[in-house]
């Protein structure tokens, strides 16, 4: 329970956390969306459970991974490159594009839900695993303002890959926030990411 409670106070201490951008206009950002419309979709719902869906995702996060591929501080031989080609102006349209965009998302595995929902929801005290919501809210929907990512709908197949990186620390986007993730991803299981991966796909954040 105190982890719980540091990693709550985290997150709404990091929500007051404000940073100058570009603003960013949606109808450039579809404009500036047609090559990334071959891996996440023409309206940012990937048709491959290997790629991320980026349609309804927050526009804070979205701008701060597209700098992290610009910079080379989240690699990806795929992404690095097309984000070395943006301007913040261009990142800032295709955010605001995207978020705009409404996830389609999929189902969950009803063998693997409930224990994704107790871990998505309550976290795994035995383990010290803070539950997914404190951060990523109830129904998924992130917070932008601490630039968390809203998990809602997303393919389970990704964010299994995404929470594996963490734990394998080749992932490290998570260094401004006491490295979080990966403390969480180290303690899970696999069977624990595949549960809570297969629950998130299934949320809906309405």
């Amino acid at each position: 329970m105190k982890k719980l409670a540091v990693c709550l106070s985290i997150c709404l201490g990091l929500g007051l956390i404000t940073q100058a951008h570009a603003e960013g206009n949606a109808e450039a950002g579809k404009a500036r969306s047609v090559t990334c419309a071959a891996c996440h979709g023409a309206d940012g719902n990937s048709m491959n459970p290997q790629w991320p869906s980026l349609a309804g995702q927050n526009a804070s996060y979205l701008e701060r991974q597209l700098k992290a591929f610009k910079s080379n501080a989240r690699q990806n031989p795929l992404m690095g490159p097309q984000a070395m080609a943006l301007s913040d102006q261009d990142i800032a349209d295709l955010a605001a594009f995207y978020s705009s965009q409404e996830i389609k998302g999929g189902t969950a595995d009803p063998e693997l839900a409930p224990a994704g929902e107790r871990l998505y929801r309550g976290g795994n005290l035995a383990a010290n695993i803070a539950a997914c919501a404190a951060c990523h809210g109830p129904t998924g929907k992130g917070n932008p303002a601490a630039s968390y990512p809203a998990l809602a709908g997303q393919h389970a197949d990704y964010t299994i890959a995404q929470l594996k990186a963490y734990r394998e620390g080749s992932r490290k986007t998570d260094s401004a926030m006491n490295q979080m993730m990966r403390g969480v991803a180290a303690r899970m299981t696999d069977n624990e990411m595949a549960a809570v991966a297969s629950y998130i796909q299934g949320l809906r954040s309405e």
